[in-house]
Parts: C-alpha cells; sequence; structure tokens
C-alpha cells in the first residue's frame, strides 16, 4: 500500500471528490442500458438510464463556471429526469433546492469493528440473490419492485460493487452495497443502500453490514470510505463506526 493512503485526512473536498467519482462508476456499469457518464465545465454528470431523478444526476465542482444549458442538453437528450449537488451552503442561482445530503468518511486504519450481533450471517450477494436484495428494500425504503429491481440488477453483476444480504436467525432482514472507484480522489470506497427490515433494526444490522463493506473495500486497496446518512440516527450508527461528518451537498432539481 502507498504510504500516503495510511495518512488520508477525511475533507469536505476528498468526500465529494470520492461522491462524485462513485456516481460516475455508476453511470458506466449502466452504459449498455442507456446509463453513461460526462465531463462538463464545471459538472460531471452521469446517467443510470432509469427513468428517477435520484439516479442521474450531477457534482457540481465549479459554480462559476457551470453551463446549465449544456447539462439540459445532455439529459434531454436521454430523456431522462435529473438533478445536481452542490456543495452545501454555496450560492446556487438554478433550479430549486431540494434538501441538504449530509456527508461522512472514515479513514482505512480508523474503522472500528461493531459489537457482534446474535444470530446475524452477512452473505455477498449475487445475481441469483435480485429477489431476496429487492424484497427487503421494498420494505425498508417503502419502495416498489419495478423501481428496486433494475437498480439492484447492475450492482449484483458489476465487479466494482460488493453487495451485502443480512440474514438474523436464517431470515434476509437488510441489505446493502458498497461501490468502489479510483478516480479524483484515489481509491475510495462508497456505502449505500443500507436497509434493514423495521423488526430487525436497533439490533447493530446496519452497522455491522457497513462494517462488513468497508472491511472488503479495504482490503481490496480502497483508502478509505464515504456514505450520506439519513438521519441523526443513522449518524450515530457510524460514528461509532469511526466514521467523521463534514460538510456534504445541496440537491437542486427543477433546473
Amino acid at each position: 500500500m502507498r504510504a500516503w493512503l495510511s495518512h488520508v485526512e477525511m475533507t469536505s473536498e476528498l468526500l465529494r471528490a470520492a461522491h462524485g467519482d462513485a456516481w460516475q462508476v455508476a453511470g458506466r456499469i449502466r452504459s449498455h442500458d442507456g446509463g453513461g457518464t460526462a465531463e462538463l465545465p464545471g459538472v460531471r454528470l452521469m446517467a443510470s438510464g432509469l427513468p428517477h431523478a435520484q439516479w442521474n444526476n450531477g457534482e457540481v465542482h465549479d459554480v462559476g463556471a457551470l453551463d446549465v444549458e449544456a447539462v439540459r442538453a445532455w439529459y434531454a437528450a436521454r430523456a431522462l429526469p435529473w438533478g445536481l449537488r452542490v456543495p452545501a451552503g454555496e450560492p446556487f442561482p438554478h433550479g430549486r433546492r431540494l434538501f441538504g445530503k449530509r456527508l461522512m468518511g472514515v479513514a482505512a486504519e480508523r474503522l472500528v469493528g461493531p459489537a457482534p450481533v446474535d444470530g446475524l450471517e452477512l452473505h455477498p450477494a449475487g445475481p441469483a440473490d435480485l429477489d431476496a436484495v429487492v424484497a427487503v428494500d421494498v420494505v425498508a425504503f417503502e419502495s416498489d419492485a419495478t423501481t428496486e429491481r433494475p437498480w439492484h440488477v447492475a450492482h449484483l453483476a458489476a465487479d466494482e460493487v460488493d453487495v451485502v444480504l443480512a440474514l438474523l436467525d436464517g431470515r434476509p432482514v437488510g441489505t446493502a452495497y458498497c461501490l468502489r472507484s479510483d478516480l479524483w480522489a484515489g481509491p475510495a470506497a462508497y456505502v449505500a443502500g443500507v436497509g434493514v427490515l423495521p423488526e430487525a433494526r436497533g439490533r447493530g444490522v446496519a452497522g455491522a453490514m457497513s462494517a462488513w463493506l468497508c472491511g472488503r473495500a479495504f482490503a481490496a486497496g480502497s483508502a478509505f470510505a464515504h456514505l450520506h446518512p439519513d438521519d441523526e440516527r443513522a449518524a450515530r450508527v457510524y460514528a461509532r463506526l469511526g466514521f467523521a461528518e463534514v460538510p456534504g451537498f445541496d440537491v437542486y432539481i427543477d433546473l
């Protein structure tokens, strides 16, 4: 391992760049299904090919250089809804701010192992586990299979993505994925889609899945991991694993 990888400082700039890297990879692994990526002035774009704005987005790194008309044209050519992420608190004269997105990261050497969970088994998921992964996600995120299934198909088949399926007393109760990238921010791991069935929450399943995914990514060469907690409870789970919070993003739509 290169020496500098042992001294990665979690900064907002680094984690935002890594977040953009991860979404670039997400677009590339879906290129055969209408996905793709582009770099335009001030922004990196990705498309999943799916008709949901949360999975077609751009990472703005220079507001002053941004050409919104060029971004509109790129997504219009694909007939996809989309949004942009802007560094938190930065003035942005386009569209409508939808919400803020928190951001946390941990260097490989600072990851803290979670407490063991009685009856919990964690397994790497592959294409044969699609139905189980989707079934958990539909309940955990109050979604539907028609929406979730196409998103997970690419993850379960991609070399750059690890998917975990959590079984509690033999029953699937949780799933999450980790997307590895090595672009602007160097070798990094993006943990996302952490979903646990309501009856299994509060027992350490989310933390166990997240740490398991980070461990695999670090063993494969990632220097740090990053994620975005949805609420304060999730942030506390990740803080116990060693994750530190930095300023994140503001998400804009209707551009």
